[in-house]
């Protein structure tokens, strides 16, 4: 697997994010997967707030929110399904405003997908649509897949046999999240510009209609959610 990552000029809000990625990227192979932070796809869609104090911000957290945890540092929240902090609302590299996720990461990633596969003229193409986050008990943060779409996110091992033959019961790879770690590692956090990269020679499996819920489990069925419930 090769991650190319695109240094870019700085996307303005409300720019059209196919022209821009055509504009870095000259030419995609065949099985190519674009990643994309969402903060140039929010920054399309128009996803930013104004925002006056911390008072106005923890209300448009709340707001795109469907759980909240206020904690010393920060708000705790869920938010399609997933938990993270501050609903993703990021203030870095923002030129003073507040951008919020995509409204719906999966929608966005199936659309450019399309206008891409268009203009490179390719059949079999994926993309994801990237976000940051902190994982419990470890410092920094890595890359997550809010939304993707051209490929199967999860690659499921039950019911097949390890080295010694033994019939593996529980095991799943998630394969979206594993691309975006890849690619969020070369595409920085900080002044790199570059939100765009390329994986290429990438073992998944391509295919045009995803399930959008196939990498979530209900809350009360989290492996952990026993341990959270009785912290004192």
């Amino acid at each position: 697997m090769y991650v190319q990552d695109i240094k870019t000029r700085i996307f303005v809000e409300n720019e059209n994010i196919i022209n821009f990625i055509t504009e870095h990227i000259a030419e995609l192979e065949e099985k190519s997967v674009v990643v994309i932070t969402s903060k140039i796809v929010a920054l399309a869609e128009g996803r930013t707030v104004e925002c006056k104090n911390q008072e106005e911000k923890d209300i448009i957290i709340k707001e795109e929110s469907e759980s909240v945890l206020r904690t010393e540092h920060v708000l705790l929240t869920v938010r399609n399904g997933s938990l993270m902090t501050n609903a993703g609302v990021d203030e870095s590299n923002a030129n003073g405003k507040l951008i919020l996720l995509p409204e719906d990461s999966f929608l966005s990633a199936s659309r450019i997908r399309e206008a891409l596969k268009k203009h490179y003229d390719v059949d079999e193409l994926g993309v994801v649509v990237t976000d940051s986050r902190t994982a419990q008990f470890k410092a920094g943060v890595i890359g997550v897949a809010l939304g993707y779409s051209g490929f199967k996110g999860i690659r499921d091992y039950k019911g097949t046999k390890d080295l010694f033959g033994r019939v593996i019961k529980f095991s799943r790879m998630d394969i979206a999240d594993s691309i975006a770690t890849a690619a969020v590692l070369v595409m920085g956090e900080g002044r790199e510009c570059k939100p765009l990269a390329v994986v290429s020679d990438v073992p998944i499996d391509f295919c045009d209609v995803i399930n959008e819920k196939e990498l979530f489990i209900p809350i009360e069925d989290d492996l952990y959610l026993p341990f959270f419930k009785h912290l004192d």
